[in-house]
């Protein structure tokens, strides 16, 4: 906890302590701290004050009207929990850092971040979204129900510049995409949206494989739930931009209430600091199960990015439910990214809300499976995955087909596991 002889930091505080230009390890473990030592401190102090004590009312005013006349962070120390937090902003300035854009805007949950996007270009008189499937599912839905009154063209990446319009806020994609793996050129679709912002879901591969900023992409999104909370403990989303844009959000946050606990902007920080180690071990394992899965007859096809990462879909010739029930070792759970491995049948689960048609047709076959590999031995989670598949069906002429561009399996197209090591990206 803070104390009177380590007094509450404000957000500049922290943003302006770090050097630039480290490399993303560095960054993972410093970023957000790097006034702790000035302070007499080593761990970041937890901050779980609602309201703050001020005895210059117009002063408070002045700050007040200043956050709702652009929604930056209000000068001197915290006013309200709702307007912001020093321990979140701890979290929120790290992965800035990590993802390379000027500010990070933290939330209650990933789709709590998604729809605060959704918003704040909604005030803006811009509700049109150009969508590119496959989604997360309940992004999915969000966008297709109209929930807060947008409206989606959906399309495929050669389509999107088509499917711009005059009131087009924003063109959303997912890659490695959930749960097919399909990957995108993410720098083509920047180009081919112009004006409009790219918002890039880069819950799967984490800055640590790919930083979409980079790339040309304006808004970067996470569910920070999965790998970089990685531990299943901490329900929180996040959104990565340039410091106009979170003016905006910071706004919407205000307005709605979606703001993220404290303890779980700890939680996200301190997993932060650990997040390159457990993506690189956690990939290597699942490159060694998408090897072995796209060797078996059991399999009809094995998804897994070139980009590489921890994520491992794959079509099973028998009963994927069957699958489900006979995991010991592995957890048949929903979400992903935690230290342990989960798996699950996206058709019944994550993806059930969408459509059947429009699910089959971005590619989650009925027969498609889920994995989310940890960091437990190898050999451990393949002994219980083989155990878990059950006896070989008789032999067919398409098993061990696999796909590393995350095609329908029905299209027939057929290609090799490309397994890339999870490098880090370099940093500043």
């Amino acid at each position: 906890m803070d104390t009177a002889r380590t007094p509450t930091p404000s957000a500049d505080d922290v943003r302006s302590a770090a050097p630039r230009g480290r490399a993303l390890a560095t960054e993972a473990v410093h970023a957000g701290r790097d006034d702790l030592a000035g302070r007499g401190l080593h761990a970041p102090p937890i901050d779980l004050s609602t309201t703050y004590p001020s005895y210059d009312s117009r002063g408070e005013a002045a700050r007040i009207d200043a956050f709702a006349a652009t929604g930056a962070d209000p000068d001197g120390p915290p006013v309200y929990g709702r307007l912001g937090n020093p321990t979140v902003a701890r979290f929120e300035t790290a992965l800035a850092r990590l993802e390379g854009t000027e500010s990070a805007v933290a939330f209650a949950s990933g789709m709590a971040a998604l729809s605060a996007v959704l918003l704040a270009r909604a005030a803006s008189g811009l509700r049109h979204v150009v969508a590119v499937r496959p989604l997360y599912g309940c992004s999915d839905h969000l966008l297709t129900a109209g929930v807060l009154g947008t409206e989606v063209t959906w399309t495929d990446p050669a389509g999107i510049t088509d499917a711009l319009r005059p009131d087009t806020g924003l063109v959303l994609v997912e890659s490695p995409a959930n749960p097919t793996l399909a990957e995108v050129d993410l720098r083509a679709i920047a180009h081919a949206c112009g004006s409009v912002p790219l918002l890039v879901d880069n819950t799967f591969a984490t800055p640590v494989l790919q930083r979409p900023a980079e790339h040309g992409a304006r808004i970067v999104l996470h569910s920070a739930t999965k790998y970089l909370g990685g531990h299943g403990d901490v329900l929180a989303g996040v959104v990565a931009c340039d410091e106009e844009f979170a003016g905006a959000l910071r706004q919407v946050r205000f307005a709605t209430g979606g703001v993220l606990h404290p303890l779980a902007g700890y939680l996200l920080l301190r997993g932060l600091s650990t997040l390159p180690v457990r993506v690189r071990a956690a990939s290597a394992n699942a490159a060694g199960l998408a090897r072995r899965l796209a060797a078996d007859p059991r399999v009809a096809r094995v998804h897994y990015p070139r980009l590489g990462g921890a994520m491992v879909s794959f079509e099973v010739h028998g009963d994927p439910h069957e699958v489900i029930s006979r995991v010991r070792l592995i957890t048949p759970a929903v979400s992903l990214g935690s230290v342990d491995t989960l798996i699950q049948h996206p058709a019944s689960i994550s993806h059930r809300i969408v459509d059947a048609d429009d699910r089959r047709g971005a590619g989650v076959s009925d027969r498609l499976l889920r994995l989310s590999v940890g960091l437990e031995d190898a050999d451990d989670l393949w002994a219980d995955l083989d155990t878990a598949l059950g006896r070989p069906a008789a032999a067919d002429g398409d098993a061990g087909a696999t796909e590393a561009d995350g095609a329908d399996a029905a299209d027939g197209a057929v290609g090799a596991v490309d397994v890339v090591e999870a490098r880090p990206v370099a940093a500043g």
